[in-house]
């Protein structure tokens, strides 16, 4: 099994992508939402390709680097079903799911990007170029 499989959090965002992907098909149905589905799409992708890519760093600064956008991501697609919430696309069931995976999600990259740069500090190196 490749390691970045092994992580809860790749765990979580990949089944935040699935949400997002019902939401989505949900989007499709009715005119007026491209651009918030585009935005949504992206970033719901951003996670689990950054953290994968993160897990397969040798450094912790590259590690970190990757981390940081997965986290980013993960943030906005907690913002952006807000949104979705407030223009009534998706329910507020399916808001408060999203929440709670994208606030684990958030919590354990903070922690990972953390670990990061406390490792660089160990090394003598910083975890930004």
């Amino acid at each position: 099994m490749l390691s970045f499989k092994k992580l809860d959090v790749y765990r979580c965002a990949i089944e935040l992508l699935g949400l997002i992907a019902t939401v989505l098909d949900d989007m499709a149905k009715s005119k007026g939402n491209a651009v918030l589905a585009d935005q949504l799409k992206r970033a719901g992708f951003s996670m689990p390709l950054n953290i994968a890519e993160g897990a397969g760093k040798s450094t912790p600064a590259d590690q970190s680097k990757h981390y940081v956008i997965a986290r980013g991501s993960a943030m906005e697609c907690g913002a952006i079903f807000d949104v979705a919430l407030v223009l009534n696309i998706v329910t507020a069931q399916t808001a408060s799911r999203a929440e709670e995976l994208v606030t684990r999600i958030v919590e354990m990259l903070t922690k990972m990007c953390h670990f990061g740069e406390a490792r660089d500090r160990d090394r003598g190196t910083s975890a930004w170029p």
